[in-house]
């Protein structure tokens, strides 16, 4: 079998499975798309996650393969909160009201949310309040937002419609990297970014770094590390960097080797156990959390659960059936004219794209969503949902990885299956062993655009 060192660790980042290029056209023509209200009958509605999606940022990051556009000329975020709003009422509409329908977290995503001008900032939290019926000032809302929009005016909106995380994508406080990997800002004006969302006192800072950037040390890494360290960040993200298609740095021809992938684990090590010896916990390979410290925000992973509503049209939305959401593109020039359909829809009743759910690609989804958490999986909880065992299930994937060093805690007395701190390590490539054939087969026959 193979052993750790003769598997690429980062092969893909698994944040949602299946993944969007899995996804495909619903009903084979307009008169086929499945209604929303048939689609959510006699799903629970009790605890649901919202999640407004907003297409747009100043500048594109080299590394960054997300649904967004640069800039947003003629009046475009009117129209795409005019269309963010038409949309949010044939939602809540098809949810109905046989039963109550309640919001248990919401979040505001992109893009970057923060790229709305203040007054625009609180049209959006009128979308999720008025049209969706979400109490943002009683359940956790996350914001993403970036250096250059996270101005005292924005800040002051969020805080005021009850903002409990604020996640700002950094990088890397070291001006030479962030040019590296295309994301031109200065260190100066993260540090005041850092400053002014502090002086709002929403409880959770996230903090957004990548490691693996051209010229990137374990010296310099360490000094963003400490620089994010001075602010005591509730949490932080470390983000392996990946070159994808149609990214800036994938047209510059920047491809992943052995060398690279070496660099990366060795800075991955270097963060991890620099963050341990500050007082953070390990939550997955990504996320890191001051011990102690709220969570006021969504677990990793835990906005990909079942009873998910995403607005906008970068968002995707989860019944226990299917998952489906609205085209999906990397290119500008795709991502525009998405953008342009989205703005002049005016029937939302109806699911656009998406994949069905079948009973083994939600287990493979439930093993997904825990073994990628540093706590595990109970496997009683996975009995109880299921009726079966993660080992009559996944028997040879998980004997895979317990030859490979993957596994720490396999079943027992315990009842726990959780990776080892080398398991974690290698959670991308764990991850893409456990997709099934068929959305392989799907994601291999996909479009680049």
């Amino acid at each position: 079998m193979n052993s750790p060192r003769t598997v690429r660790p980062y092969q893909s980042y698994v944040y949602a499975y299946p993944h969007k290029t899995a996804y495909r056209p619903l009903g084979g023509h307009p008169a086929g798309r499945p209604a929303l209200r048939d689609l959510w009958a006699g799903e629970r509605k009790d605890a649901l996650s919202l999640y407004l999606h907003l297409p747009f940022c100043e500048v594109r990051c080299g590394f960054c393969n997300l649904f967004t556009r640069i800039g947003a000329p003629d009046e475009l975020t009117g129209r795409y909160l005019d269309a963010l709003d038409r949309q949010a009422t044939a939602v809540r509409d098809a949810l109905g009201d046989d039963e109550p329908v309640r919001f248990a977290a919401t979040a505001f995503g992109g893009g970057t949310p923060t790229f709305l001008t203040a007054a625009e900032l609180q049209r959006l939290c009128d979308i999720a309040e008025r049209r969706m019926g979400a109490d943002l000032r009683s359940v956790p809302l996350s914001v993403e937002t970036s250096p250059s929009t996270a101005t005292a005016d924005r800040l002051a909106v969020l805080a005021d419609r009850g903002t409990t995380r604020i996640s700002i994508g950094v990088q890397s406080f070291v001006d030479a990297e962030a040019r590296a990997a295309v994301r031109p800002q200065r260190h100066t004006d993260v540090e005041a970014a850092l400053g002014r969302i502090r002086d709002t006192r929403i409880p959770v800072l996230n903090i957004d770094l990548i490691y693996g950037i051209e010229g990137q040390t374990e010296r310099s890494w360490r000094t963003s590390l400490d620089a994010a360290l001075v602010w005591r960040p509730e949490e932080l993200y470390l983000y392996p960097l990946y070159v994808r298609p149609l990214t800036g740095l994938g047209r510059l021809g920047a491809e992943a080797d052995v060398v690279w992938d070496e660099q990366r684990l060795r800075l991955y090590r270097a963060g991890r156990d620099h963050l341990r010896a500050h007082g953070y916990e390990q939550v997955s390979m990504r996320m890191f959390r001051r011990a102690g410290a709220p969570q006021e925000g969504p677990a990793d992973y835990a906005c990909q659960t079942d009873g998910m509503i995403g607005l906008g049209c970068g968002a995707r939305s989860y019944t226990g059936r299917l998952h489906y959401s609205f085209d999906y593109a990397v290119e500008m020039r795709e991502i525009r004219a998405i953008i342009d359909r989205y703005t002049a829809t005016e029937d939302f009743s109806y699911a656009e794209v998406g994949r069905h759910v079948d009973a083994d690609e939600a287990r493979r989804r439930h093993l997904l969503q825990s073994l990628l958490q540093a706590g595990g999986l109970q496997t009683a909880d996975y009995r109880a949902r299921f009726g079966t065992s993660p080992e009559e299930d996944f028997r040879s994937e998980l004997d895979r990885f317990e030859a490979r060093g993957w596994l720490e805690a396999a079943v027992g007395a315990s009842g726990l299956l959780r990776l080892s701190p080398e398991g974690l390590a290698h959670s991308d490539a764990l991850g893409p062993e456990l997709f099934s054939p068929a959305v392989r087969a799907a994601m291999a026959a996909y479009e680049q655009k």
